[in-house]
Protein backbone atom coordinates (compact mmCIF):
# COMPACT_ATOMS: atom_id res chain seq x y z
CA UNK A 1 0.00 0.00 0.00
CA UNK A 2 1.24 3.65 -0.88
CA UNK A 3 1.14 6.04 1.89
CA UNK A 4 0.49 9.22 1.02
CA UNK A 5 3.04 12.20 2.37
CA UNK A 6 2.04 14.13 5.07
CA UNK A 7 1.30 18.16 3.68
CA UNK A 8 4.41 19.09 6.24
CA UNK A 9 6.34 16.73 4.44
CA UNK A 10 5.34 17.96 0.81
CA UNK A 11 6.00 21.26 1.84
CA UNK A 12 9.40 20.63 3.41
CA UNK A 13 9.99 18.76 0.03
CA UNK A 14 9.23 21.90 -2.14
CA UNK A 15 11.32 24.02 0.15
CA UNK A 16 13.93 21.90 -0.51
CA UNK A 17 14.18 21.39 -4.21
CA UNK A 18 13.50 25.31 -4.46
CA UNK A 19 16.57 25.81 -2.34
CA UNK A 20 18.88 23.22 -4.09
CA UNK A 21 17.73 25.31 -7.54
CA UNK A 22 18.63 28.63 -5.93
CA UNK A 23 22.12 27.05 -4.65
CA UNK A 24 22.89 25.71 -8.19
CA UNK A 25 21.82 28.62 -9.94
CA UNK A 26 24.22 31.21 -7.93
CA UNK A 27 27.24 28.73 -7.55
CA UNK A 28 26.76 28.82 -11.68
CA UNK A 29 26.25 32.32 -11.70
CA UNK A 30 29.37 33.04 -9.66
CA UNK A 31 31.44 30.34 -11.66
CA UNK A 32 30.11 30.95 -15.19
CA UNK A 33 28.60 34.38 -15.29
CA UNK A 34 24.85 35.40 -15.11
CA UNK A 35 24.42 35.39 -19.15
CA UNK A 36 26.29 32.43 -19.88
CA UNK A 37 24.40 30.14 -17.48
CA UNK A 38 20.87 28.72 -18.85
CA UNK A 39 18.28 27.16 -17.19
CA UNK A 40 19.17 24.25 -18.49
CA UNK A 41 22.04 23.94 -16.76
CA UNK A 42 20.79 25.37 -13.58
CA UNK A 43 17.92 22.35 -13.40
CA UNK A 44 20.66 19.47 -14.43
CA UNK A 45 23.34 20.70 -11.39
CA UNK A 46 20.28 20.43 -9.36
CA UNK A 47 19.09 17.23 -10.46
CA UNK A 48 15.62 18.35 -11.70
CA UNK A 49 13.84 18.74 -15.30
CA UNK A 50 13.47 22.27 -16.63
CA UNK A 51 9.89 21.82 -16.18
CA UNK A 52 10.38 21.51 -12.26
CA UNK A 53 12.49 24.86 -12.52
CA UNK A 54 9.68 27.04 -13.97
CA UNK A 55 7.31 25.71 -11.27
CA UNK A 56 9.29 27.76 -8.67
CA UNK A 57 10.82 30.72 -10.66
CA UNK A 58 9.86 32.30 -13.60
CA UNK A 59 13.06 33.37 -14.62
CA UNK A 60 16.86 33.03 -14.06
CA UNK A 61 16.18 36.85 -13.19
CA UNK A 62 13.95 35.86 -10.41
CA UNK A 63 15.98 33.06 -9.05
CA UNK A 64 19.24 35.66 -9.06
CA UNK A 65 16.96 37.63 -6.36
CA UNK A 66 16.17 35.00 -3.90
CA UNK A 67 18.09 35.81 -0.88
CA UNK A 68 17.57 39.62 -1.58
CA UNK A 69 13.82 39.34 -2.18
CA UNK A 70 14.62 37.85 1.55
CA UNK A 71 16.31 39.95 3.31
CA UNK A 72 13.87 43.29 1.84
CA UNK A 73 11.00 41.54 3.24
CA UNK A 74 13.14 40.94 6.58
CA UNK A 75 13.74 44.33 6.36
CA UNK A 76 10.69 45.56 6.13
CA UNK A 77 8.71 43.21 8.42
CA UNK A 78 11.39 44.53 11.32
CA UNK A 79 10.09 48.42 9.86
CA UNK A 80 6.32 47.75 10.94
CA UNK A 81 7.25 46.23 14.43
CA UNK A 82 9.05 49.20 15.21
CA UNK A 83 7.22 50.68 18.70
CA UNK A 84 5.37 53.72 17.32
CA UNK A 85 7.51 56.36 19.81
CA UNK A 86 10.70 55.54 18.04
CA UNK A 87 11.93 58.55 15.86
CA UNK A 88 11.66 57.66 11.84
CA UNK A 89 15.24 57.35 11.45
CA UNK A 90 15.96 55.76 15.15
CA UNK A 91 12.95 53.35 13.81
CA UNK A 92 15.30 52.08 10.80
CA UNK A 93 18.26 51.77 12.24
CA UNK A 94 17.03 49.31 14.69
CA UNK A 95 15.06 47.76 12.17
CA UNK A 96 18.23 46.71 9.99
CA UNK A 97 20.68 45.55 12.71
CA UNK A 98 17.68 43.46 14.33
CA UNK A 99 17.19 42.04 11.22
CA UNK A 100 20.44 41.61 10.53
CA UNK A 101 20.39 39.69 14.33
CA UNK A 102 18.17 37.11 12.72
CA UNK A 103 18.71 37.39 8.69
CA UNK A 104 21.94 35.23 8.77
CA UNK A 105 20.39 32.57 9.97
CA UNK A 106 17.56 32.53 7.63
CA UNK A 107 19.95 32.86 4.38
CA UNK A 108 21.69 29.97 5.73
CA UNK A 109 18.81 27.71 5.26
CA UNK A 110 19.07 28.15 1.57
CA UNK A 111 22.90 28.79 1.04
CA UNK A 112 26.07 29.85 2.37
CA UNK A 113 26.41 33.43 3.61
CA UNK A 114 29.33 33.73 1.43
CA UNK A 115 27.68 32.46 -1.65
CA UNK A 116 25.07 35.06 -1.02
CA UNK A 117 27.46 37.87 -0.96
CA UNK A 118 29.35 36.70 -4.59
CA UNK A 119 26.33 36.03 -5.86
CA UNK A 120 25.59 39.60 -4.77
CA UNK A 121 29.03 40.51 -6.29
CA UNK A 122 27.41 39.34 -9.44
CA UNK A 123 24.19 41.20 -9.84
CA UNK A 124 26.74 44.34 -9.09
CA UNK A 125 28.86 43.15 -12.20
CA UNK A 126 26.33 42.29 -14.28
CA UNK A 127 24.08 45.21 -16.47
CA UNK A 128 20.87 43.47 -16.90
CA UNK A 129 21.07 42.45 -13.43
CA UNK A 130 22.36 45.70 -11.51
CA UNK A 131 19.61 47.86 -13.56
CA UNK A 132 16.68 45.34 -12.28
CA UNK A 133 19.15 45.48 -8.79
CA UNK A 134 18.53 49.16 -9.02
CA UNK A 135 14.62 49.38 -9.83
CA UNK A 136 14.42 46.93 -7.05
CA UNK A 137 16.13 49.28 -4.50
CA UNK A 138 14.25 52.26 -5.66
CA UNK A 139 10.91 50.16 -5.07
CA UNK A 140 12.36 48.94 -2.27
CA UNK A 141 12.51 52.35 -0.78
CA UNK A 142 9.33 53.95 -1.75
CA UNK A 143 7.87 51.57 0.00
CA UNK A 144 9.66 52.09 3.97
CA UNK A 145 8.87 55.65 2.97
CA UNK A 146 5.39 54.54 3.10
CA UNK A 147 5.50 53.22 5.97
CA UNK A 148 7.31 55.93 7.60
CA UNK A 149 4.71 58.19 6.39
CA UNK A 150 1.90 56.14 7.80
CA UNK A 151 3.68 55.63 11.32
CA UNK A 152 4.08 59.79 11.25
CA UNK A 153 0.48 60.37 10.47
CA UNK A 154 1.91 62.44 7.15
CA UNK A 155 0.78 62.68 3.42
CA UNK A 156 3.88 61.69 1.48
CA UNK A 157 2.73 63.58 -1.30
CA UNK A 158 2.81 66.68 0.74
CA UNK A 159 5.73 66.31 3.57
CA UNK A 160 9.36 65.30 1.81
CA UNK A 161 10.78 64.63 4.83
CA UNK A 162 9.78 60.60 4.71
CA UNK A 163 11.69 60.07 1.00
CA UNK A 164 14.64 62.18 2.11
CA UNK A 165 14.64 59.97 5.54
CA UNK A 166 14.85 57.13 3.54
CA UNK A 167 17.23 58.08 0.77
CA UNK A 168 19.85 59.29 2.91
CA UNK A 169 19.40 55.89 4.73
CA UNK A 170 19.55 53.59 1.60
CA UNK A 171 22.45 55.62 0.62
CA UNK A 172 24.52 54.64 3.84
CA UNK A 173 23.02 51.00 3.37
CA UNK A 174 24.48 51.10 -0.39
CA UNK A 175 28.02 52.02 1.02
CA UNK A 176 28.38 49.71 3.80
CA UNK A 177 27.31 46.85 1.70
CA UNK A 178 29.75 47.85 -0.91
CA UNK A 179 32.50 47.91 1.82
CA UNK A 180 31.11 44.70 3.28
CA UNK A 181 31.80 42.70 -0.26
CA UNK A 182 35.37 43.84 -0.49
CA UNK A 183 36.37 42.90 2.28
CA UNK A 184 36.90 39.10 4.13
CA UNK A 185 34.60 38.52 6.44
CA UNK A 186 31.45 37.55 4.83
CA UNK A 187 29.18 37.28 8.37
CA UNK A 188 26.04 38.67 9.21
CA UNK A 189 28.10 39.53 12.44
CA UNK A 190 30.45 41.91 10.11
CA UNK A 191 27.95 43.22 8.12
CA UNK A 192 25.65 44.25 10.68
CA UNK A 193 28.70 45.88 12.78
CA UNK A 194 29.65 47.51 9.72
CA UNK A 195 26.35 48.99 9.08
CA UNK A 196 25.74 50.27 12.70
CA UNK A 197 29.16 51.84 12.14
CA UNK A 198 28.27 53.62 8.74
CA UNK A 199 25.07 54.64 10.33
CA UNK A 200 26.44 56.00 13.56
CA UNK A 201 28.70 58.58 11.49
CA UNK A 202 25.87 59.81 9.14
CA UNK A 203 25.31 62.64 11.55
CA UNK A 204 28.78 63.31 11.43
CA UNK A 205 28.41 63.54 8.10
CA UNK A 206 25.85 65.65 7.58
CA UNK A 207 27.80 68.19 9.84
CA UNK A 208 28.90 72.01 8.83
CA UNK A 209 32.22 71.77 9.45
CA UNK A 210 33.80 68.26 9.90
CA UNK A 211 37.15 70.14 11.14
CA UNK A 212 35.66 70.72 14.55
CA UNK A 213 33.39 67.76 15.01
CA UNK A 214 35.54 64.60 16.16
CA UNK A 215 33.44 61.19 14.38
CA UNK A 216 32.00 58.75 16.62
CA UNK A 217 34.50 56.03 18.62
CA UNK A 218 31.77 53.29 18.28
CA UNK A 219 28.57 52.33 17.32
CA UNK A 220 25.66 52.22 19.46
CA UNK A 221 23.80 48.50 19.92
Amino acid sequence: MTVEPTAGLRERKKQRTRNDLARAALELFITKGYEQTTVDEIAEAADVSQRTFFRYFASKEEVAFTIQTLIESHFVKAVRERPAHEPPFEAMRRAVLAAWDTIGEAIEEIIPLELHMRAYLVIESTPALLAVHLRRSTDLEESIARLIADREGLDIDTDPRPRVAVAAFSGVMRVAGRVWGQGEDFSAEAIRDLTANYLEHLGAALAGDWRDAAPPDSARA
